[in-house]
């Protein structure tokens, strides 16, 4: 069976200079430049896959967990958890970061350009009461509008424009919340996962089909409008990323242990094979021309850029 992936090279990216590694990553269609959270250096590092080479890091973003990049506004977001802020700057070298105050922990971040409403999942701490919230942030305003308690540990989100819904995943109980944009300060449903530890999340458009990969090896597909559940597929072990291919039908899922991609067919939702990265990698960036997919090495500090073959 052909690998669905084949390496093409790789992007050395700056060294760490504390614990940890790398976090989430986003590309910015227009360059094609990929922004992604170096968790142990407090910074976004930002690469050219084509031209293979580190641009610049984007610093002072303190435990960064998470980035987004809306193509439709042209803005970059982050998650900076070790400092309970969400940074907004424009694509580009040297940018102006603004700083606005969230709930404790950031970590997934999703956005609704009508509205201009960033929802920050919060993964709080179980030993501060009521910490496991959702941010509803007013960019324009530059404020939290409104703080949503959650029953427990967020994962990551994603918008619906279509229906006007933020989806979040939920660790335990494993579920995915829904929340309305039009009504941004409550909770409208929930969507019980039979998996345990909902974590990574993608949707796609076309079917109204959520993916959601789980801590206990499974990934769930579901339709988005009724919660049903589709099918259950085997995952290689505990997931973080995942990321759809509209263009070649295909989701990614990141296993930082033992360090692969699990590649599926959205049609079938068979496995099209298990491509090896590294041990910890656990997060990946997916360009949305569909053709390639790069994953963030954190022991070699390096990001592998693979070509999408089937």
């Amino acid at each position: 069976m052909t690998q669905p992936l084949t390496l093409m090279g790789h992007v050395l990216l700056p060294a760490h200079a504390g614990g940890g590694g790398f976090d989430h990553a986003a590309v910015h269609a227009a360059t094609g430049h990929v922004y992604v959270a170096h968790t142990a250096n407090d910074a976004v590092d930002v690469l050219d896959p084509a031209a293979r080479k580190h641009l610049f890091s984007v610093p002072d973003l303190k435990a960064v967990a998470g980035a987004l990049v809306s193509d439709e506004s042209q803005l970059v977001f982050t998650s900076n958890r070790g400092e309970n802020t969400i940074g907004v700057f424009a694509p580009g070298a040297d940018p102006k970061v603004s700083k606005i105050a969230v709930g404790l922990r950031p970590n997934g971040l999703a956005w609704d350009a009508r509205r201009r409403l960033v929802l920050a999942a919060n993964v709080g701490d179980p030993a501060v009461p009521h910490s496991y919230t959702l941010s509803m942030v007013d960019l324009d305003g530059g404020t939290m509008r409104h703080s949503i308690e959650v029953s427990g540990r967020t994962r990551w989100t994603v918008f619906d424009p279509e229906a006007q819904v933020f989806y979040v995943n939920v660790m335990q109980p494993s579920q995915i919340v829904v929340i309305d944009a039009r009504s941004p300060d409550r909770v409208a449903r929930t969507i019980a996962i039979p998996a345990a530890g909902a974590h990574g999340l993608d949707f796609d458009p076309a079917t109204r089909r959520l993916f959601c990969a789980c801590d206990a090896g499974v990934l769930v597909t579901l339709d988005a409008g009724t919660g049903k559940v589709l099918n259950e597929g085997k995952l290689s072990g505990v997931p973080d990323v995942v990321w759809f291919n509209a263009k070649r039908r295909q989701l990614y899922v990141a296993v930082g242990d033992p360090g692969v991609v699990d590649v599926f067919d959205t049609t079938t939702m068979k496995s099209l094979g298990t491509v090896t990265t590294e041990k910890g990698a656990h997060t990946t960036a997916f360009p949305p021309a569909g053709d390639s997919l790069i994953a963030f090495l954190p022991k070699s500090h390096r990001a592998a850029l693979y070509r999408v073959e089937t």
